[in-house]
């Protein structure tokens, strides 16, 4: 795929997104929900109140909304939100232009999916969102999804540490699901992993 040649340069701004979704230049799309995510949901006891941040063209959307679920999807750039709700049909209506940090939700969340949320922004963004999503999720919440990993210092996507991101984690979370991904796309491919994470009843200890 070639690159096209884009202005804005800082990922943390909604006009880098913006640019990529207008120039259809979205290589961390894989045009359908994944495997991993799908079986979670197929076989899940109960149904989530679920947050999707930074939801790009959301997929998982339909997905859950299929199944019965309370979704909620939200992406900070405009492009991203009409391009999601083209494709979203009925389930359009689920996703909201908002700005993570910043969000209010109707209902308490459940159930935050990540994908390719974190590795999104840079790194020293990191424990700003992961505060964030200890924040929104009540004890017993979940924390599922795809987490990349690759020590290249520039990015999008970033990748992480293992041991520098569980200890980023563990602070609010217990991981209960830890496993290879079968069908990555090509940007992550052989580094990635599915994992479950709860929130814990009491945060763990600084330090």
């Amino acid at each position: 795929m070639t690159t096209p040649d884009f202005k804005s340069r800082d990922p943390n701004q909604a006009d880098f997104w913006t640019e990529r979704f207008a120039q259809d230049f979205t290589p961390w799309d894989r045009g359908a929900a994944p495997q991993d995510f799908a079986a979670f949901v197929a076989g899940s006891p109960r149904r989530y109140a679920t947050l999707i941040p930074g939801c790009g063209a959301g997929h998982e959307v339909a997905l859950l909304g299929e199944a019965g679920w309370d979704v909620t999807a939200i992406d900070f750039s405009p492009a991203a939100v009409d391009a999601a709700r083209q494709k979203l049909g009925i389930w359009g209506e689920r996703v909201r232009q908002a700005d993570f940090f910043a969000f209010v939700p109707d209902r308490p969340v459940e159930l935050i999916y990540e994908r390719a949320f974190l590795c999104a922004l840079p790194r020293e963004r990191w424990p700003e969102i992961v505060r964030r999503y200890a924040g929104l999720l009540a004890p017993g919440g979940l924390l599922a999804g795809y987490f990349y990993f690759d020590a290249a210092p520039k990015g999008p996507p970033f990748g992480a540490d293992p041991v520098q991101l569980r200890a980023m984690l563990e602070s609010w979370f217990e991981q209960i699901e830890d496993r290879a991904v079968g069908d990555s796309i090509p940007v992550f491919a052989g580094r990635e992993r599915w994992q479950v994470w709860r929130r814990r009843e009491r945060d763990a200890a600084p330090g």
